[in-house]
């Protein structure tokens, strides 16, 4: 009793921490769920109560629709459960039913739920199916039954974070990665399945000692057992737990038949560690290194090269890509790789059909080609390396080349995506614009090479950290930037999402206090145990996206002989008077100033957002000492597909006094808008608030969403079979038209 009431006392203060009544510091929160997990861990047997409690809680909330507790208290819940020893069929049946209430209410709660429920069906089949699954995948165990990988990624800008920030994080995400072995991790999932489908009939004290004394061979005969024993009944559609229950029962005493575990009682139920998953800490120092790490990740490690090596073919691979993205401006066609030298010499042999004569015509189709001399080529270089690497169980190995008429290749096997990439990124708005043009730019080479598309799952995440010295800003004269400007996307997703307000955006402030903590082993266990759990806990449990509108921006100079360069931006986009240069251009300026007011002449023309989505054509002239486009809304409630337009418009008022000029601010929502210098006078534009993303002698800025790169190539293949057709057609109607970032969060966009 007294341990229920503590857990209960633990999980209405959490409650409470939602609602913001809870009197903590603002900095420390998201420590209550970190905290509570934790005490579960150390002492696994209190699973089941805090289960029991987060139902009855849950079930409060529905009745008394409190409805932005239910998220994260589901969320909790499925956490405690996937880590917990034995949970009893009734109770997990209990929150199965409570999942498909869900299924009633709008989203994201049908969704959630839904996806628990199937979760848990599975898991009342085959306890501990989840844990299984979630541990083979996080740490790339080979298992023919389950194939699945994955990995988190965490991106850093070294130019946003300080150095001990980053330190601080390689130095985590190494003691993280390196703390568990696969020997040990198979031993967990041999474990905590043993002890979910047996309960406290399970000696585990002796299983663990079996295991230990084994070989790494033995061990990964038993786990592959254990793997094909759960899988096959969580795909049997007859199947049930005491069937279950019975073949990992004989499992059981096989291993322990070697084993003398005397007449010792049994232990009860121990607690079994979920090992951190596989994490690789980088500091985005290349404008590609999201492709490259990519590739790797999805590459076999038996055709693995040298560091040096690799990366100077994955730039041979670039040079090929750039000569492809010339020829895709004229062609439509995607590159396909020939590997034929054109040299007779090197046709493979051909093998002959039992008992079919080879006739003449046979002999006259056959190539003749005169000698020459073959380049032996790079391993990796072009397509070879990206074909090379694909060649995994579920793709069909290359055929040789078909010498003979009449002969057509077998058909490959479908893709999987097999590989899942969590993307972690740490920082402000300014690496989320990065990531923008990084996922603009992988978009663009998919559609013109696919590759990563049909094998990889591709998640992204962000947490907010901010260092305390904004000053990236400083180009435009924008000394009122703080914590606030910087993190508009965060603070978007915690007033979207309480949950991710309450557990990730706390981290803004907690890594850079751990950082910069003196080195000691108390610090060591604080941020071991904190921040690594915490972007675990994150990954796992974030599966509702938030889809955020990326848009394409054409920036015109006023030198005539300089191309228009093309970006795209996620957040923000300011301009701002550009100073003159020559004393003409300084006189003229100074003159205009006294006659019209500071600033320049600017024509606006944009598309008003209406309530019914007709297109409405406006323009304007005004004179603006510069603009702000922002694309983050400040209520969630707001369409996030529409720009903020800020525009500082200088009006000049006639008195008795003399002449004068006031600011006024001149405000209008759009997604499509030109502006131009109508006096020819440069000015400045900022992307995404980055001092390195910063255009100079612009009197022209274009904007629009951003479209999808596979959309528009298949809408220039469908115009050139129907020139006079505007609207879409075929294809072209299913394929997503706008280029969107998912972020994902836990609840996505709670209504």
């Amino acid at each position: 009793a007294e341990v229920e009431s503590d857990i209960l006392r633990r999980v209405r203060t959490l409650l409470r921490e939602l609602d913001g009544y809870h009197p903590a510091c603002q900095c420390d929160r998201g420590m209550l769920r970190w905290t509570l997990h934790k005490k579960i861990d150390q002492n696994p047997s209190n699973s089941s109560i805090l289960v029991r409690i987060l139902v009855k809680e849950l079930e409060r909330a529905e009745r008394g629709d409190f409805r932005h507790y239910i998220i994260p208290l589901l969320h909790t819940l499925m956490y405690t459960l996937i880590k917990a020893p034995c949970i009893s069929d009734e109770l997990c049946g209990r929150v199965y039913d409570f999942c498909k209430k869900l299924l009633t209410l709008p989203k994201p709660f049908c969704t959630i739920g839904l996806d628990y429920a199937i979760r848990l069906k599975m898991e009342r089949t085959a306890p501990g199916t989840l844990y299984q699954r979630m541990v083979i995948s996080e740490q790339s165990l080979k298992s023919d039954p389950y194939p699945y990988q994955e990995k988190i990624f965490i991106f850093a800008d070294p130019e946003l974070l300080s150095e001990a920030i980053c330190n601080a994080l390689v130095t985590d995400t190494e003691a993280a990665r390196v703390s568990q072995s696969p020997r040990a991790c198979m031993c967990y999932v041999i474990l905590h399945a043993m002890q979910a489908a047996l309960g406290e009939g399970c000696d585990i004290s002796s299983l663990k000692a079996s295991l230990q004394d084994m070989s790494p061979s033995d061990v990964e005969h038993w786990f592959q057992q254990v793997v094909v024993a759960v899988e096959c009944v969580g795909n049997e559609v007859s199947a049930d737990r005491g069937q279950h229950a019975a073949r990992l029962e004989k499992i059981y005493h096989a291993i322990l038949s070697s084993f003398q575990a005397g007449d010792a009682p049994l232990g009860g139920l121990q607690g079994t560690p979920l090992p951190n998953p596989n994490i690789s800490f980088h500091l985005w120092t290349e404008d590609d290194q999201l492709w490259k790490e990519l590739v790797l990740f999805i590459r076999p490690l038996s055709q693995s090269c040298e560091p040096d090596c690799l990366s100077q073919d994955l730039d041979n691979f670039e040079i090929q890509d750039i000569i492809s993205d010339c020829e895709c401006c004229e062609q439509t066609r995607f590159s396909v790789l020939s590997t034929d030298s054109g040299i007779e010499r090197d046709l493979p042999v051909a093998v002959e059909e039992p008992f079919a004569p080879c006739s003449a015509e046979t002999e006259q189709s056959r190539l003749h080609r005169k000698g020459g001399i073959k380049k032996k080529p790079s391993p990796l270089e072009s397509m070879a390396f990206l074909q090379a690497g694909c060649n995994g169980p579920a793709v069909k190995s290359p055929a040789k080349l078909q010498r003979r008429p009449g002969i057509t290749p077998e058909p490959a096997a479908p893709l999987q995506r097999l590989h899942t990439a969590r993307i972690v990124l740490l920082g402000d708005d300014r690496i989320l614009g990065r990531l923008a043009q990084a996922y603009h730019s992988l978009r663009k080479r998919e559609t013109r090479r696919v590759f990563l598309t049909p094998r990889l799952n591709l998640q992204f995440y962000y947490i907010p950290v901010v260092t305390g010295q904004p000053n990236t800003l400083a180009v435009m004269d924008h000394t009122a930037t703080g914590e606030e400007e910087l993190c508009e996307v965060a603070g978007y997703l915690g007033r979207a999402d309480p949950w991710y307000k309450s557990n990730i955006n706390a981290l803004c402030h907690m890594i850079p206090k751990l950082a910069a903590m003196p080195s000691s082993p108390s610090k060591h266990l604080v941020t071991d145990l904190f921040i690594t759990d915490v972007i675990a806990y994150y990954v796992r449990m974030g599966i509702q996206p938030v889809c955020f509108q990326v848009y394409a921006v054409k920036v015109f100079f006023n030198d005539p002989a300089q191309e228009p360069a093309e970006d795209v931006f996620l957040t923000e986009l300011r301009t701002q008077v550009q100073d003159s240069i020559s004393h003409r251009e300084l006189s003229m300026t100074k003159k205009k100033t006294t006659l019209d007011g500071p600033g320049i002449d600017l024509t606006v023309t944009y598309r008003k957002v209406v309530v019914s989505n007709r297109a409405k054509e406006l323009a304007m002239s005004l004179r603006s000492t510069g603009l702000v486009m922002k694309a983050i809304p400040a209520d969630e409630a707001e369409d996030l597909v529409c720009l903020n337009v800020n525009i500082t418009e200088i009006v000049r008022i006639n008195n008795l006094s003399g002449r004068s000029f006031s600011a006024v601010a001149n405000r209008l929502k759009t997604c499509n808008i030109k502006i131009r210098s109508t006096e020819q006078r440069p000015f400045m534009v900022c992307l995404d608030k980055d001092s390195r993303r910063v255009y100079r002698n612009v009197i022209r800025v274009e904007v629009s969403p951003c479209l999808e790169p596979s959309y528009c190539l298949q809408k220039t293949r469908t115009m050139k079979f129907n020139l006079h057709e505007t609207e879409d057609v075929g294809l072209v109607k299913y394929i997503p038209k706008s280029l969107l970032l998912p972020i994902n969060t836990f609840a996505g966009v709670i209504q």
